[in-house]
């Protein structure tokens, strides 16, 4: 069978939530500590997207040499606005087969390791690539068991959609439980420091669950379904009709429960 393609990034609709989708990495960031190389560590920011999130590492330590690396041609087109040579560039690099080429003091990723599944297997790799002292530290969701997620997997899986999109964007398996985190990065050697969260999110607009999912968990169906605009937008409406429900809104807006995983593991 065939795999499904890659997701297609849209960096407008993505950044429409700018605001809630930055506010876990500020979090990650008020807990890395001092890095090695200060005051101008070297710095890795794995799937950085839109390059927003990245130029707050910028702003943390502006002497710092900072690459940001994502796989998607429309992220990083986006991104080039935040650069700052010879400070901050971004680079064309899947998270997935990155290989670091020089040593670095702090290596990050916010919300991206959960499309490479297996991500904790490289994470000896990543963790080579740091000086001593230096920091990995990354955030990932923990939200798949959330009705956002069942209910765009129930929806894949029916007998209508299951023959197109067997397998697109299957990523319940790709995130471990916090715990899990803490053990691998102990037994690597690190003093590691592993959190959770759940945002109670409101968000405001017509069907907002769905504007927030078409920038992240709904782009490998909106990807795999891009040349039928009819079936694109039947399974839309389909979809939207179940987020509705399971989403009301209410006086003040749709609050939409969001759990993400936190982690900083220092290097010895």
């Amino acid at each position: 069978m065939t795999p499904p393609p890659e997701p297609t990034w849209d960096p407008r609709q993505y950044l429409r939530h700018a605001d809630h989708r930055t506010r876990p990495f500020q979090d990650l960031l008020a807990r890395i500590g001092d890095l090695p190389g200060h005051p101008a560590p070297r710095i890795a920011d794995l799937g950085c997207g839109a390059g927003n999130v990245t130029a707050l590492l910028a702003d943390r330590w502006p002497q710092a040499r900072i690459t940001g690396y994502d796989s998607s041609p429309q992220m990083l087109a986006e991104a080039a606005a935040h650069a700052r040579p010879p400070q901050l560039d971004f680079v064309a690099a899947d998270a997935a087969t990155w290989t670091p080429t020089e040593t670095y003091g702090l290596i990050v990723s916010t919300s991206a390791l959960q499309w490479i599944p297996g991500h904790t297997d490289h994470f000896p790799r990543w963790l080579d690539a740091l000086a001593p002292g230096g920091t990995f530290a990354f955030q990932v969701p923990g939200n798949f068991t959330a009705p956002s997620h069942t209910l765009l997997a129930r929806l894949r899986a029916s007998d209508r959609w299951r023959p197109r999109l067997h397998g697109t964007g299957d990523r319940t398996a790709a995130v471990l439980d916090p715990a899990d985190y803490l053990t691998r990065l102990r037994d690597l050697g690190c003093a590691a420091d592993v959190w959770e969260t759940t945002y109670l999110q409101t968000l405001h607009g017509e069907d907002a669950v769905l504007d927030w999912v078409k920038g992240t968990a709904l782009r490998p169906v909106l990807t795999a379904l891009a040349d039928d605009p009819e079936a694109r937008d039947a399974f839309v409406t389909e979809y939207r009709d179940l987020l509705r429900e399971a989403y009301p809104p209410g006086p003040y807006g749709t609050v939409f429960p969001f759990r993400r995983i936190f982690a900083v593991a220092r290097k010895p």
